[in-house]
């Protein structure tokens, strides 16, 4: 039937599938860029926009019918984002779907795409001075406001979490806003002058910050007419860019024009280290730009040269696709890039799919679900985020109501291109969401992130992870000991840590985190400095139990808070607000629920430890450190009967010896950890 409809739909009229007698529940549209929004929306003759055809079905399809909206190939600028409202819903017998032809690659793009004419050398001689000698003649220039676009934006004195601002990319890859030093190196603090306040150590000043440079590079910057550094002031897991106040070259200084919120000084071992960004004066290389906000001007060093459709300018700060509030929607086969803001944002309403959809060169979170029921994410591929890879959440935490969101068969990679940390691969919330068959990979800070209950998380491959920060994990969640009840189950995590590495970890449970279980996974060089591959800081409750660890400085770690540090947290008004007013651990459901939480109030009511059996710990210096109560755990140095080490299958075999040493060991699933795509029409 869809076969037959589709190629009538090459010559018929809409109405001729809506309206005859009901004897066809199927509308189905064409769009594509070399489309008209005047046209009937035909295979011969399709739409020019998704809110064309949006609008179309608004106005004929009949209540419960379905609809399919096939994008064909090509590119689409999206001025606006394309909104979804309950109104274009489906039913579950009558799917509303926005999905690729068989076989194209439609790619919406949140930007402009600048012309090659647009761009000309530079020869004001007042910016030319400005520019490194050796790049003048490879620097180019467009005049924005000459192609309508004339509010870029600006960067607040300070930030964590980056605005929606325009970025340039050039042949699908994200440019670098000009900086120094260039690349992936850093200029450090050669010595603080004053940290500016920091109550985290009871500090207080009324400097905002200053330290002493090396070198004379940041004289340069002195008729700039702003400069940002972006950096890790004090911990490698806190960054944040902030504004300069002063530089005086004379005593080589920089004065910062914000405190950081735990000032300038050394909370890690490593030197702190900073870079300067969107400097006219340090565009010195290839790919490197910078954006002349007050005369919206783009001077730019291409790669390559320019070619027609090589250069998007995002500009889209909302999201380029919103579903907000329907239910029984499918998008399939569509890519999204080059945009400010988010990829694609699911809010509310029920049963909303993301299937195979590629988003990437986001400025800020590729996809985000939150709230509603049921919605899936599944074969996307998300990457080279500025932000977040996927944030998924949902669910009710006061009465435990699970919301069945579910993320599988993803890859998500290369995340954080703007915020360097706390942006996670995946970052799950609420209750109940199901993490499964992703491949999760390369990452500045965390991959997975959590906050919640009862989510569950397994088959999936998590590595290189933590690769410029430090006192991190590649799952981490902390500071709630309400959110209890997560399983981590039958993932493979792996080369967690940089080379900074003052504590890196697989499993990260801090701040008095407890209730998760940790169940059946296996660990290789998956943990740094002094933490172990499983680190718990200060809560208990937790089980790891039935894993594998394989090549790690310590298999499982826990730091432990005495009396007194227990009863700051638990006296606190954090603790007090997370546990008693945002949910109430004393009442149901939770004391029925999470019976271990009885008594949590009062001290000595419970022993703190945590739980450790049926454990495999192959080449580890050291089995477990802190308060644990553990048995029939097998430490050796040798090969336990693994299928293949060399090949990385860390499958046992049936013959292994580790089902001698722990009689009940129960076989972990090695073969399914990981994407198992089908390859299939989306």
């Amino acid at each position: 039937m869809r076969n037959s409809l589709r190629a009538l739909s090459r010559t018929l009229p809409l109405w001729l599938f809506v309206c005859c007698g009901g004897a066809v529940a199927l509308t189905e549209l064409h769009v594509s860029p070399a489309g008209s929004d005047t046209n009937p929306g035909t295979w011969e003759a399709p739409l020019a926009t998704l809110g064309r055809a949006r609008d179309i079905l608004r106005e004929t399809r009949a209540a419960g019918n379905g609809a399919s909206v096939w994008l064909h190939a090509g590119v689409y600028e999206t001025g606006a984002s394309f909104i979804l409202d309950a109104e274009d819903g489906g039913t579950p017998d009558g799917l509303v779907e926005y999905r690729a032809l068989p076989g194209k690659k439609p790619v919406l793009v949140g930007g402009r795409i600048l012309p090659p004419e647009a761009f000309a050398p530079v020869t004001d001689e007042s910016v030319l001075n400005r520019i490194d000698p050796a790049a003048r003649e490879a620097v180019l220039c467009a005049d924005l406001k000459t192609l309508g676009i004339g509010d870029l934006g600006e960067f607040p004195d300070s930030f964590t979490t980056p605005p929606a601002l325009p970025e340039l990319f050039f042949n699908g890859t994200r440019m670098t806003l000009a900086r120094w030093p260039n690349g992936d190196e850093w200029a450090t603090v050669k010595t603080v002058v004053d940290s500016g306040p920091a109550p985290w150590r009871n500090h207080e000043s009324a400097d905002t910050g200053t330290f002493e440079y090396d070198g004379d590079r940041p004289a340069r910057w002195a008729t700039a007419p702003s400069v940002w550094l972006y950096g890790y002031w004090c911990f490698d897991w806190a960054s944040e860019t902030i504004r300069v106040k002063a530089i005086d070259p004379a005593r080589q200084r920089i004065s910062l024009s914000k405190p950081h919120v735990y000032g300038i000084g050394s909370g890690n071992p490593a030197a702190r280290r900073f870079c300067a960004l969107n400097l006219l004066e340090e565009l010195d290389a290839p790919g490197e730009y910078y954006l002349d906000r007050e005369n919206a001007r783009l001077y730019f060093w291409p790669p390559a040269p320019v070619q027609p459709g090589s250069t998007v300018l995002s500009l889209l700060k909302d999201p380029v696709i919103h579903v907000r509030n329907a239910g029984h929607v499918r998008i399939a086969g569509l890519t999204v890039s080059c945009c400010a803001g988010n990829g694609i944002q699911v809010e509310g309403g029920e049963s909303v799919s993301l299937h195979s959809c590629m988003v990437r060169n986001t400025g800020l979170d590729g996809v985000v679900v939150r709230d509603g029921a049921r919605h899936l994410v599944e074969n996307c591929d998300i990457s080279e985020t500025g932000t977040g890879g996927l944030v998924i959440e949902g669910g009710d935490r006061k009465t435990l109501t699970p919301c069945g969101h579910g993320a599988l068969n993803n890859d998500i990679w290369n995340v954080g291109r703007r915020k360097r940390t706390h942006a996670y691969n995946v970052h799950m919330g609420g209750v109940g969401v199901l993490l499964a068959h992703n491949r999760i990979h390369n990452a500045p800070h965390q991959a997975i992130g959590l906050g919640g209950n009862d989510h569950v998380i397994e088959f999936n491959e998590i590595f290189d992870i933590c690769q410029e920060s430090d006192d991190c994990g590649a799952f981490y969640m902390g500071r709630n000991p309400s959110e209890r009840g997560t399983i981590i189950r039958h993932n493979f995590w792996r080369d967690t840590g940089g080379p900074r590495s003052h504590g890196s970890s697989a499993v990260y449970f801090d701040d008095g985190t407890g209730g998760q279980t940790v169940y059946g996974n296996v660990f290789l060089r998956a943990a740094g400095g002094s933490f172990g591959a499983v680190f718990v800081h200060g809560g208990h409750d937790n089980r790891v139990v039935n894993n594998i660890f394989i090549d790690c400085k310590a298999a499982m770690r826990h730091v432990r808070w005495n009396d007194k540090g227990w009863a700051e947290w638990v006296n606190g008004d954090l603790w007090r607000e997370r546990l008693l007013k945002e949910v109430d651990i004393t009442r149901p459901p939770y004391s029925e629920k999470y019976p271990e939480l009885a008594g949590f109030f009062e001290p000595g009511a419970r022993k703190r430890v945590n739980y450790s059996s049926k454990n495999v710990v192959v080449r580890c210096p050291m089995l477990l450190d802190g308060d644990w109560e553990e048995e029939n755990n097998f430490v050796t140095d040798a090969d336990p009967g693994f299928v293949d080490a060399a090949a990385m299958n860390f499958q046992l075999r049936d013959d292994s010896e580790v089902y001698q040493k722990i009689p009940g060991f129960e076989r972990i699933p090695f073969e399914k950890i990981g994407m198992r795509r089908k390859p299939t029409e989306p």
